[in-house]
C-alpha cells in the first residue's frame, strides 16, 4: 500500500468522524449550551455581571422630552367655543436614574434598591427656555378644588369668594419651570388655614427632581434568569408581577439552528408605569437593528387605554364607579389627589376620534406618538425605548363657579413627554461583540460539518484520481514493449 491510498483513506475516515461529531453536537446543544449559559450567567443583577452595572447605574443617556399646549383663544373657549392649541418645546432634560441602597436579600435571589431621579436642562436639545417661556393653559389646582367643593352649597360660596379675591379663573399663565417643578399657588395657600394637610405648591414634577418613588425589590435571576429584574415588591406590595418573561418558548433562527432567547416575540412583556399606577404589558411588532445590534419591537396595544367594555381590566379608570370615558384615556384621578388628571397617548393617538375633534390643534402620529421598547432578544437588554405619555385635564361647566363659564365639557391636553433612551456606542459594541461570539459558538458544529463534508469530497475525488492512475498503470503493464513489424 503506497503513500497515497494512505493519505486518502485517513481523509476518509476522518471526514466520517467530523461528520459524527458535528451531527453529536448538534443533537447534544452542547455550544447552544455553552451560549445559553454564558447569557444566564452574564444576565443576572449580581456584582461583576455587565447587566448588573448596566441597571445600577445606566451609562446611556435618558432623555426626558415635555411639549406643552397654549391655549390662545381662552375666551372662546369660556363661551363654549373650541379650544385652539400651540404645542410648544420640547424641553429637553437629562435624566438620571442611578440606584441607591442596594441591598441583596435571600442569598443573592433578590435585590432591593431605590431609585433616585435627576433632571438637568439641556439647551442644546430644546426649543426654548422653560425659566421665561409662558404657557396658559387649564388651572389644575382651582379646577381640582371646584371639583371637591360642588356639593356643597357652602363650599362653593365660600370658594368662589376666595377665587375673586385672588382672581383666579379657569386658565392659568405660567412659565414653563413653574408648571413643571413647582409653585406657590394663593389659592391653595389660603386654604391652607382650613386644611392644614393642602400642600400649597402645585407642579407636575413638584417634589419629583432628585427624590425617589419607593423602594423597589427585584429578581436577580439567580434561581431563573428568565426573572431577571422582574419587580416583585414597590412600597411594601407585595407579588406586584410586573416585568416577567416566564413564557419563553423555543424558536428557530433564520440559519436553522434552535436556540433558547430571553425574549420571543410571542409573548407578553410585563412592565410598570408609575405614571398609571399599574402594569402595562407590550407585544411584539417587527424585527429591527439598532447600532447593529438585533433587536424585537414591542408595542403597547390600543387595549391599553381601551374603555372597560373594550377592555374589562380598566374598569378601575371609570371614577366614580360606572362613569367610564371613551376608549383611548385614563382616568388617574385617584392616584393623583383628586385632581380630575386623564391620561393619554401624545395627542391622543389611538383614543376615540371624538377627543381630537374637540380640540383644534391635535395631530396623532404613529412615528412620534407610540410607547416602544426595542429588546434585544437573546439577552433581555433594552436598546432603545421611549415611553410617550399626554397629561389632560378634564373640565365641565360647574354649577356655582362662574370661572366656569359655558366651556364645554372635555378632556382638554396641557402637556406630553417623550422619555426615552438609546444604548451608547461603547455599549452597543460591547453587545455585538458578545452576540458575535455566541454565532461563532453556535455555527462550531456546522463548521466541524461543513469541513468533514469538504475532505468526503477530497477523499472521493482523490479515490477517483487513484482509480484512473491503478487503471492507467494496469494499461501500460499489458501494452507490449514492441509494436509487430
Amino acid at each position: 500500500m503506497g503513500i497515497r491510498p494512505a493519505v486518502t483513506y485517513t481523509i476518509g475516515i476522518l471526514s466520517i468522524i467530523l461528520l459524527i461529531v458535528s451531527i453529536a453536537l448538534l443533537v447534544t446543544n452542547v455550544f447552544l449550551n455553552v451560549v445559553e449559559n454564558y447569557v444566564k450567567k452574564e444576565v443576572q443583577l449580581r456584582n461583576g455581571t455587565t447587566a448588573y452595572e448596566t441597571w445600577k447605574n445606566p451609562p446611556p443617556p435618558i432623555y426626558m422630552q415635555f411639549y406643552f399646549f397654549n391655549v390662545t383663544n381662552p375666551d372662546e373657549v369660556l363661551n363654549g367655543g373650541k379650544p385652539f392649541l400651540e404645542e410648544k418645546g420640547p424641553y429637553t432634560y437629562r435624566e438620571y436614574q442611578p440606584k441607591e441602597n442596594v441591598t441583596f436579600v435571600d442569598d443573592g435571589e433578590m435585590v432591593s434598591a431605590m431609585t433616585s431621579k435627576t433632571y438637568v436642562f439641556v439647551p442644546e436639545l430644546s426649543k426654548g427656555d422653560p425659566e421665561t417661556d409662558l404657557i396658559r393653559t387649564v388651572n389644575i389646582p382651582i379646577v381640582t378644588v371646584m371639583n371637591m367643593a360642588r356639593y356643597s352649597n357652602i363650599q362653593i360660596l365660600l370658594l368662589e369668594a376666595l377665587l375673586m379675591v385672588k382672581k383666579e379663573g379657569l386658565f392659568t399663565t405660567r412659565t414653563v419651570h413653574e408648571l413643571l417643578w413647582g409653585y406657590k399657588d394663593p389659592v391653595l395657600e389660603a386654604l391652607q388655614i382650613f386644611k392644614k394637610d393642602i400642600d400649597d405648591y402645585f407642579g407636575l414634577y413638584y417634589n419629583m427632581n432628585g427624590t425617589a418613588d419607593g423602594d423597589y425589590v427585584f429578581l436577580t435571576g439567580k434561581e431563573n434568569y428568565k426573572n431577571f429584574t422582574r419587580i416583585v415588591k414597590w412600597r411594601g406590595n407585595i407579588s406586584l408581577d410586573w416585568w416577567t418573561t416566564d413564557t419563553c418558548n423555543m424558536i428557530n433562527g433564520t440559519d436553522g439552528t434552535s436556540f433558547h432567547p430571553l425574549i420571543n416575540k410571542n409573548e407578553t412583556l410585563l412592565f410598570f408605569s408609575s405614571d398609571l399606577c399599574r402594569s402595562l404589558y407590550a407585544t411584539f411588532e417587527k424585527e429591527l437593528s439598532v447600532k447593529g445590534v438585533p433587536v424585537f419591537r414591542f408595542l403597547l396595544p390600543s387595549e391599553i387605554f381601551a374603555n372597560s367594555s373594550d377592555n374589562p381590566a380598566n374598569s378601575g379608570f371609570c371614577v366614580p364607579a360606572g362613569n367610564c370615558l371613551g376608549s383611548g384615556v385614563l382616568n388617574v384621578s385617584t392616584c393623583r389627589q383628586g385632581a380630575p388628571i386623564i391620561l393619554s397617548s401624545p395627542h391622543f393617538y389611538q383614543a376615540d376620534q371624538k377627543y381630537i375633534d374637540d380640540i383644534e390643534g391635535m395631530h396623532p402620529d404613529k412615528a412620534n406618538h407610540e410607547t416602544f421598547l426595542d429588546i434585544n432578544p437573546l439577552t433581555g437588554l433594552l436598546v432603545r425605548a421611549a415611553k410617550r405619555v399626554q397629561i389632560n385635564v378634564y373640565i365641565e361647566k360647574i354649577d356655582g363657579f362662574q370661572q366656569t363659564g359655558n366651556v364645554q365639557t372635555l378632556v382638554f391636553p396641557m402637556m406630553y413627554l417623550n422619555e426615552s433612551v438609546l444604548i451608547d456606542d461603547a455599549s452597543a459594541a460591547k453587545l455585538n461583540s458578545m452576540l458575535l461570539e455566541s454565532e461563532v459558538v453556535t455555527v462550531i458544529p456546522f463548521m466541524i460539518m461543513g469541513l468533514g463534508i469538504l475532505l468526503g469530497l477530497i477523499f472521493i475525488i482523490l479515490v477517483c484520481t487513484n482509480r484512473n492512475v491503478a487503471n492507467e498503470a494496469s494499461e501500460a503493464e499489458r501494452t507490449p514493449l514492441l509494436k509487430p513489424s
